[in-house]
C-alpha cells in the first residue's frame, strides 16, 4: 500500500507583547517536515531554520523589557537583525498545513509580516486534542512536555519550543495514533480576522530593510 506523503511546518514566534497591532516578532522558528496523512507518522524532518529581528515601532521596542521577563532575548540579540523574508516564504509555500501550539497567537502575528498565511491551513495543537478531557492538568505547552516525561522545562524561545511540540506530536494519543493525526483530523482554522484599531492595518513586513516585494510561495 502506497502510503500519501504530506508536508507540514511547524510554527513558533517570540513577541514583545501580546498584541499584533503594535507588538512585533523578534524570533521565529520553524521546522519543514513530511508525515503520513494516513497514520499521522512523522517520517523525516525536511528542513530547520530561526530567524532574529529587530523590532521597530516604538510601541514594540517601549514593551521589549517587559518580554524579555519571558523569553530572555537581550535586545542586543536583536539589533540590527532582520528575517529572511524569502526564505519564510519558501518555507511557507512548501508546506500543505501549519501548526502551532495557541495557533491563533502565532498566526495573528505571522499575519501583519506575511498576511498570505491567511491562505493556509492552520491547526492548534493546543486546541484540537482536549487535553483536560485526557486526563492531562492543561493543554499548556509545559505542563504537557512534564506529563509525557519529554522535558521539565521550557525556555521559550522558538526553536527549542517546536523542537518540543514535535517531540510530543508523536506520542501516542488514548487510540495508539500520534497525536499529529488527531490534530489534523479536526478542519484547518477560520480565517483570521484583524480587530479594528486606530492605527489600522500595520503590516511590519514592509518595513523590514531586506524585504522584497517580488517574493512568491515555495519559489
Amino acid at each position: 500500500m502506497n502510503r500519501k506523503i504530506r508536508t507540514g511546518l511547524l510554527a513558533d514566534t517570540e513577541t514583545t507583547g501580546l498584541k499584533p497591532g503594535s507588538d512585533e516578532i523578534i524570533e521565529l522558528g520553524m521546522i519543514l517536515f513530511s508525515y503520513d496523512d494516513e497514520t499521522g507518522e512523522i517520517v523525516d524532518i525536511l528542513e530547520e531554520a530561526e530567524f532574529l529581528r529587530e523590532p521597530l515601532s516604538q510601541s514594540a521596542i517601549r514593551n521589549y523589557p517587559g518580554a524579555f521577563r519571558v523569553h530572555g532575548i537581550p535586545f542586543a540579540d536583536v539589533k540590527g537583525k532582520v528575517f529572511d523574508d524569502e526564505k519564510v516564504m519558501k518555507l511557507l509555500g512548501h508546506s500543505d498545513t501549519i501548526l502551532a501550539h495557541n495557533a491563533t497567537f502565532d498566526r495573528s502575528f505571522l499575519y501583519h509580516m506575511y498576511p498570505e498565511v491567511n491562505e493556509l491551513k492552520w491547526y492548534c495543537t493546543m486546541r484540537n486534542i482536549p487535553w483536560k478531557k485526557y486526563g492531562f492538568q492543561s493543554g499548556s505547552l509545559l505542563s504537557l512536555l512534564k506529563a509525557h516525561g519529554i522535558s521539565g522545562s521550557q525556555s521559550h524561545r522558538a526553536m527549542d519550543d517546536i523542537v518540543q511540540l514535535m517531540a510530543l506530536l508523536k506520542e501516542p494519543n488514548l487510540d495508539g495514533y500520534p497525536y499529529l493525526k488527531e490534530v489534523l483530523s479536526k478542519k484547518p482554522m477560520r480565517k483570521y480576522e484583524p480587530a479594528a484599531s486606530k492605527s489600522g492595518y500595520r503590516n511590519w513586513r514592509s518595513t523590514n530593510r531586506r524585504t522584497s516585494s517580488t517574493n512568491t510561495w515555495g519559489n
